[in-house]
């Protein structure tokens, strides 16, 4: 099988959707199916294809986390994805690129996935000021229910993503198909206790400090300004319980000044931004995750975190509900107290529970891997190259009338 995926961002750049889409690509092609990936880039003058890629000339939009915005109409770019002659069209942004792979998918006649990866009303504020927020939410819901009305299947990350296309009107079924994480890239054991040492002492951890872990984009919507409440709230410095933030983002300014004027910054590090290949690391240095998001719809770096055997603390969510799953692979808090009271008990876990619920949480994800995440996907693309076949070959009742009376006629 022949796929495009269509996708805003792809490498260099890491987030969740460029990471899911790389191990799709990587997937599919262990399994044999030719894969060309879609992409916007900023730095790019002309179309060009470079190892499976193709770059599509982009601006940079700073409202985008400087992410580059493509036009979505371009013969060249249909010129080039005719040229691959793709059976399965699949997107995974709905702006300039996502636009693109509709519309080549229609030309082309071939079959169109779509997934959803992102609750768009948790991101509103980026584009649209307070005034215009629930007018820019409707819009929203319209452009979601677009692209979900054209694309033969639908798939997201989990459940929320069903719920999220609820509200924009759409009920046709959602594969809810879970994430990716590189259980190879993210294994415990591959991380030696000196590398594990060296980056404590990096930071200044101590013998016998435990270091809780977040690890994503600084905006709002992923809740950290709440996670930093919580710990002003109810963590002692002596009780020894550190916080690691790594990530960049519009609000790390802010969060960081946030810590100051709590005066937890002995307890919280900001680490900044890193390479999603030097993460493991990091990951394999502390104790525990953490997240007090509730706008992610499965976030991989909390899968990663499951991965390298550290438990998972999560802020209750309803709509993720069975991601985390207490006593499995960690435990859900409801309000800094329950925060405090979870992470205390871990601290003060016995060894054997503590290693068998490290255990239990990267067994939670062994099911991850890129091929089977490609073996889920095609059964999506049979289901998709099914119903596409089967609307070519469906003749309308109008014109079925207009055949009888030819007939009858001749």
């Amino acid at each position: 099988m022949r796929v495009a995926l269509f996708t805003e961002t792809y490498l260099p750049h890491v987030n969740g959707v460029v990471t899911h889409v790389k191990s799709l690509k990587d997937g599919l092609e262990q399994l044999g199916h030719e894969v060309l990936i879609v992409t916007a880039d900023a730095s790019a003058r002309r179309h060009y294809v470079s190892d499976g890629v193709l770059h599509c000339p982009a601006h940079t939009s700073k409202r985008f986390y400087g992410y580059g915005v493509a036009m979505p109409l371009s013969t060249t770019r249909l010129k080039y994805v005719y040229q691959f002659r793709p059976d399965v069209i699949h997107i995974h942004n709905e702006f300039g690129i996502g636009l693109s792979g509709m519309m080549i998918a229609k030309v082309l006649r071939v079959a169109l996935v779509y997934t959803l990866h992102t609750m768009y009303d948790e991101y509103i504020y980026y584009i649209a000021p307070q005034p215009l927020v629930p007018a820019a939410t409707k819009f929203s819901h319209q452009y979601t229910k677009l692209f979900a009305k054209l694309a033969q299947e639908v798939t997201g990350p989990s459940k929320k993503c069903e719920e999220y296309f609820r509200k924009a009107g759409v009920y046709k079924p959602v594969n809810v198909i879970p994430n990716p994480v590189d259980l190879d890239m993210f294994d415990p054991g591959k991380i030696p206790e000196e590398k594990k040492n060296a980056f404590r002492e990096k930071f200044g951890y101590q013998h016998g400090e435990t270091v809780g872990l977040f690890v994503g984009r600084l905006g709002r919507e992923k809740s950290v300004d709440l996670l930093l409440d919580y710990w002003k709230k109810t963590i002692r410095p002596e009780e020894n319980i550190r916080l690691l933030v790594i990530g960049d983002g519009p609000c790390r300014e802010e969060l960081e000044e946030q810590a100051v004027r709590l005066g937890i910054t002995d307890m919280v590090t900001f680490a900044g931004k890193v390479l999603h290949t030097d993460m493991p690391p990091y990951v394999g240095t502390c104790d525990f995750y953490i997240t007090a998001s509730t706008s992610d719809t499965d976030s991989i770096s909390m899968l990663e975190g499951m991965a390298m055997g550290l438990p998972v603390l999560q802020i209750i969510d309803p709509l993720n509900e069975g991601q985390g799953r207490d006593g499995v692979n960690g435990y859900i808090f409801h309000d800094a107290k329950d925060m405090a009271d979870k992470i205390r008990m871990l601290k003060t876990m016995p060894a054997d529970r503590l290693s068998a619920l490290r255990a239990s949480a990267r067994r939670s994800v062994q099911q991850s891997g890129a091929v089977n995440l490609a073996e889920y996907v095609l059964k999506v693309y049979n289901t998709a190259l099914h119903k596409k076949r089967r609307s070519r070959l469906m003749v309308t009742p109008a014109f079925r009338v207009h055949l009888r009376k030819q007939n009858k006629g001749d």
